[in-house]
């Protein structure tokens, strides 16, 4: 029997999907539910799993552009499943035959012409004079690449004078290139990142963080909680605290426009920007402003292996209301995130460095982190920003009093 293997539907809206990499090749024995491609929507990279035992015909190449629904391989399910100890029969029908040693054949050497000597004027041209080889060598020329003026064309002392040092373009190293297509996942992003940018009001506002209190609280709790929950206790969990606290204090911008109507929303469902091998994948933490420190570190960590490991499912991406991006793991100091639409709002958290800030009328070094917040001006107005944002640096400069109600251990399930 013939199966025939239909592209299934990643999800609503998605009509069409692509072949990143058959797992698989033409001709092979594949077992029921076994992984044969990985297949690219615009929103996450899939597994596709065989859906009966049997050799499979592929029908699609890889990078092809498929409808769901279409037809991507055919399964042979009465097929035998072949011994593992069976070599292929195109290996053991082989059989070379001797191979019949040609007759040696002595080689007489010849020798090559021997080219005649360069006339006496090429060696002058190569020589520049004394003084003219005294200005080349501070100028680094080398005489061969000069013509001279001088009698049988030797370079003159003018010759070098006037000698400017090559800056044409350097011949040596790789200088090839390569042209490979944008997976449908890196496409649409693309698309999604103009579109922010064409149809929304987006506007950032900055500010900073004194990180001090944190450094402390992590550096007396890290090993304990460490080992009662067996997660680190990262920036992440404070920050999405800090972020859910100050979206219940400015509503607008947990909002979102739909048309003519605003469309406002009582739980704080956060996007996690995260890079993954497909490119950058932003999985949700739905109602986050009921998760303890413990439970953000947690999913933060489940969420992010599964988008290292190709898992991510488009739901898990989708329904978001606010997204935190963190460039500062890779060592960024200022940016201006770009809104995922159609939410209105993104923090943006970048790298801590150690700078000197003005406390209590005194300098003092402090580790620093520039925070940025990109909002969409139609919805969003100067005062809910700036508003969020501050609120967002006061809950991290007195985390253990607005964040953890006054008790550290109680905060953290310690």
């Amino acid at each position: 029997m013939i199966l025939e293997m239909k592209v299934p539907s990643p999800g609503e809206s998605i009509k069409e999907v692509e072949i990143a990499t058959w797992l698989v090749k033409d001709g092979d024995y594949v077992e029921k539910d076994q992984a044969i491609a990985e297949v690219d929507s615009d929103k996450a990279t899939l597994e596709l799993p065989a859906e009966a035992s049997g050799i499979i015909t592929l029908k699609a190449e890889e990078g092809d552009a498929v409808a769901v629904g279409s037809v991507v391989c055919l399964i042979d399910t009465s097929a035998a499943k072949p011994n593992s100890g069976e070599s292929p029969k195109s290996e053991s029908s082989k059989v070379e035959a001797p191979k019949a040693e040609a007759p040696k054949v002595e080689e007489k050497k010849v020798e090559a012409p021997k080219a005649a000597p360069a006339p006496a004027a090429t060696y002058a041209a190569q020589t520049p004079s004394p003084a003219a080889k005294k200005i080349l060598d501070e100028k680094n020329i080398q005489a061969s690449t000069l013509v001279g003026t001088g009698k049988d064309g030797r370079i003159t002392k003018d010759d070098a004078v006037n000698a400017v040092p090559s800056m044409g373009t350097p011949t040596g190293g790789n200088r090839g290139s390569e042209r490979s297509k944008l997976s449908m996942l890196r496409r649409k992003v693309a698309e999604r990142l103009v579109s922010a940018k064409n149809e929304t009001a987006m506007l950032t506002t900055f500010n900073e963080v004194d990180m001090t209190a944190i450094y402390a609280l992590r550096e007396q709790y890290k090993e304990e909680f460490k080992a009662k929950h067996g997660l680190g206790l990262g920036f992440m969990s404070f920050f999405t605290k800090a972020v859910t606290r100050a979206l219940q204090l400015y509503p607008d911008v947990n909002s979102m426009i739909d048309g003519q109507e605003k469309i406002s929303y009582n739980f704080c469902d956060i996007s996690v920007a995260v890079s993954g091998p497909k490119g950058l994948m932003v999985p949700v933490m739905r109602s986050a402003e009921t998760l303890s420190f413990r439970g953000v570190e947690a999913e933060i960590k489940r969420l992010a292996i599964r988008a290292r490991d190709g898992q991510i499912t488009v739901d898990e991406m989708t329904g978001g209301t606010f997204t935190i991006s963190n460039g500062g793991v890779f060592g960024s100091m200022l940016s201006t995130p770009i809104i995922n639409p159609p939410q209105s709002g993104i923090l943006g958290m970048h790298n801590v460095v150690e700078r000197a800030i003005v406390k209590n009328g005194q300098i003092i070094i402090a580790p620093v982190m520039f925070v940025a917040l990109s909002y969409d001006h139609r919805i969003i107005d100067g005062r809910e920003s700036v508003g969020f944002l501050v609120a967002v640096k006061e809950a991290l400069e007195k985390p253990e009093e607005l964040l953890m109600d006054g008790n550290v251990k109680r905060a953290l399930e310690l």
